[in-house]
């Protein structure tokens, strides 16, 4: 019977293949739904013979009560954004001076407003997909992404192959209108925009109500060593012979103008697509002189989004009100009357601070122009003072927080006022636990805003210190308020047993969290994750940290003045040297432990290298992480302080070049891997 299973799923996968990514059909609907019929009853008899690339999964009905974090073998990083063609121009100016060379071209492709996708294939079957997530980390949805599909399950390739390839889950735009209109006839609430339902539907539980909401996805990006090209446009000429769907829209530009021309012929064409997009992608062509321009910590140097024109609307400012955030910062808001702008209702928008409010000249009651920076948070952009009311008023900024009554403060230079409350501002020391709980930090689950909020309001935690000395007896049956968005109504909600067992073992589980994710959970102002890495790798533990001056802090490579002064300050209230000492006798790990400070020889202890080209026994990301090991500091781009340049194959001629013209010490893989073994 198991060969009966295989002969089907493969016969029916070759039609899929066919019709979807052919437009072409060998038999009736009627006889594919006949062999799927026959396939998914002796599947249901002989489970243990059903293959991973069966047509059924397209179907859906599994069920997944949770999805499994997975950590990317190479990080989803995100593109800088600009909105003109001038910057535009400076990117260019960038790309010719980081390759010292005009001889580059670009390849350019629309920014589809999806939700971003991971896919793992091992020998030529589709083995996981995993949506962005953080960047670094992302949710195993591999079930859902199997009812797509344009998605291939098995690739139909005599060649085995394994890689990842990266793309857009998308919801049709004729989609969503009937999902829309059939909640309207049931008088539902309707779906906001197709991008969030895309993103809502990806992570349901139930596989079956996935495949019903008829998700599609286009493919943008090619990844791995065995399939590795010497192009992008190379990358997606293979990923369409493996018939995976990659939109057609894309097009290689020979120079900057060119990209221009393909921007503005979008434009207007980009609308009568089946989905929604928001702007263009362009890349630098060339793999090669892509790992030359190399990478920040946040997006690659060889890539750019360019965002078209907002859609824009007219409404009217009732009020402003302001919130609190975690720092202190005091964000005010816009409070609209609702108006429909690009597919959702807008009734709020940030105003940002209290220059913005000057800049704009805005007054309660004013007729506005709100438009989406990027098509996703709404913002107002001008004041229609044609329709303005002979007896407004200016706005003046409130002195005051809005939550505890602190007089607010505004340091010089800056922009924003806070609230210097930070030891019992309400939102300040909910908004910390719910910084320190979050995904890069503690990573703490089950636990929500509604959650921490109720635990505050019956005075069962007062920080985030009090986390560890909860029991289950005190969140069992713990009831709390949430408050529905939309409508207003509050309603009561309780912790019930399983997920006060969830919760304290999810708690217990965060004490063995590293010493750098302790220190970003903090929330010490402007330090972010890379700066807490870099603190803690420089001093290795807290109490060094503490202990350090201005001068000293000021000192660590890439921190400023501005950084400094936080840190120290931070550690020089009492509230928090309190909150340090509850951590420290609940467990947690205030050091860089043995592992991380490594027992390996220190033969780069000091040194800047650069790692650059493909090596035939070591990932790049295995390479950079020794170095790290053994006590060297990685570069992105060759300088005068580059100590050694390791250099792979297919390694940019330019940064070669340069490393030669300023005499930078260049290892070979088994130079490199001679001198670490005999170290």
């Amino acid at each position: 019977m198991k060969e009966e299973i295989i002969k089907l799923t493969k016969e029916l996968n070759y039609h899929n293949d066919l019709y979807y990514n052919k437009d072409q059909s060998e038999i009736s609907d009627l006889q594919f739904d006949q062999l799927l019929k026959k396939l998914t009853s002796l599947e249901k008899e002989f489970p243990e013979y059903k293959q991973s690339d069966s047509p059924t999964h397209r179907v859906g009905g599994t069920i997944t009560k949770t999805f499994n974090t997975v950590t990317h073998k190479y990080p989803m990083l995100s593109l800088g954004n600009t909105y003109n063609k001038e910057d535009l121009l400076e990117f260019d100016q960038r790309v010719e001076k980081g390759l010292g060379t005009s001889d580059y071209e670009y390849f350019c492709e629309l920014k589809f407003d999806g939700v971003a996708i991971s896919l793992t294939y091992e020998n030529s079957v589709l083995q996981r997909g995993v949506t962005r997530g953080d960047g670094v980390k992302g949710d195993d949805v591999t079930n859902n992404i199997k009812t797509i599909k344009s998605i291939p399950l098995r690739l139909q390739s005599e060649k085995l192959l394994s890689f990842e390839v990266r793309g857009e889950v998308f919801m049709p735009k004729d989609v969503f209108q009937a999902i829309n209109e059939e909640r309207a006839s049931k008088e539902e609430s309707l779906l906001a925009n197709p991008r969030n339902t895309a993103s809502g539907t990806l992570k349901m539980q139930d596989s079956s109500i996935v495949a019903s909401r008829r998700l599609d996805c286009f493919l943008y990006s090619l990844l791995g060593e065995e399939p590795a090209k010497e192009s992008h446009e190379a990358s997606m000429k293979m990923l369409e012979s493996l018939n995976f769907n990659v939109s057609p829209t894309y097009r290689k530009c020979d120079t900057i103008q060119d990209v221009f021309q393909y921007i503005d012929e979008w434009e207007q064409k980009r609308k009568e697509l089946p989905l929604e997009t928001d702007g263009i992608v362009i890349k630098v062509n060339s793999k090669q002189q892509q790992d030359e321009l190399g990478f920040t910590a946040k997006s690659p140097r060889w890539a750019i989004s360019y965002k078209y024109k907002s859609e824009a609307a007219e409404t009217i400012l009732n009020n402003v009100t302001y919130q609190v955030g975690r720092t202190g910062s005091i964000t005010p808001v816009a409070e609209l009357a609702p108006v429909l702008l690009a597919g959702t209702t807008v009734k709020r928008a940030s105003l940002h601070n209290a220059n913005e409010i000057e800049r704009l000249d805005i007054r309660i009651g004013d007729t506005v122009f709100v438009e989406k920076g990027g098509e996703i948070i709404p913002k107002i952009t001008a004041v229609n003072f044609d329709k303005r009311k002979p007896n407004s008023i200016k706005i003046e900024y409130l002195s005051k927080c809005p939550e505890c009554n602190t007089l607010l403060i505004r340091k010089e230079g800056e922009a924003n006022h806070y609230c210097p409350n930070t030891k019992s501002c309400p939102p300040q020391v909910q908004g910390r636990v719910e910084h320190f709980i979050s995904r890069n930090a503690m990573d703490i689950n089950h636990l929500g805003p509604s959650t921490i909020k109720g635990l505050f309001d019956k005075k069962i935690i007062e920080n985030l210190s009090g986390l560890y000395t909860l029991t289950f007896d005190d969140i069992n049956g713990l009831e709390f308020n949430l408050q529905d968005e939309e409508t207003g109504e509050i309603k009561t909600r309780s912790i019930r047993e399983k997920s006060a067992q969830n919760i304290i073992h999810s708690i217990e589980s965060s004490k063995s969290r590293a010493f750098p994710q302790l220190l970003f959970g903090l929330g010490i102002r402007y330090v972010g994750k890379t700066v807490a890495e870099k603190l803690a790798e420089h001093f290795g533990s807290i109490d060094k940290i503490m202990l350090a001056s201005l001068q000293e802090i000021n000192e660590v490579d890439e921190i400023g003045e501005r950084i400094a002064e936080s840190v120290v300050e931070y550690f020089s209230i009492e509230g928090n040297q309190h909150i340090i000492s509850n951590l420290r006798n609940a467990g947690l790990i205030l050091k860089m432990e043995a592992k991380e400070v490594s027992d390996k020889a220190q033969i780069f202890a000091g040194k800047q290298l650069v790692v650059s080209g493909v090596f035939e026994h070591f990932e790049r990301e295995s390479i950079k992480l020794i170095i790290k090991e053994m006590g060297g500091k990685i570069g992105s781009g060759i300088t005068s302080k580059t100590d050694f340049l390791i250099a792979g194959n297919n390694m940019g001629p330019a940064k070669l070049e340069k490393a030669t013209k300023l005499k930078t010490t260049i290892l070979t893989e088994n130079e490199f891997q001679n001198m670490i073994s005999h170290a």
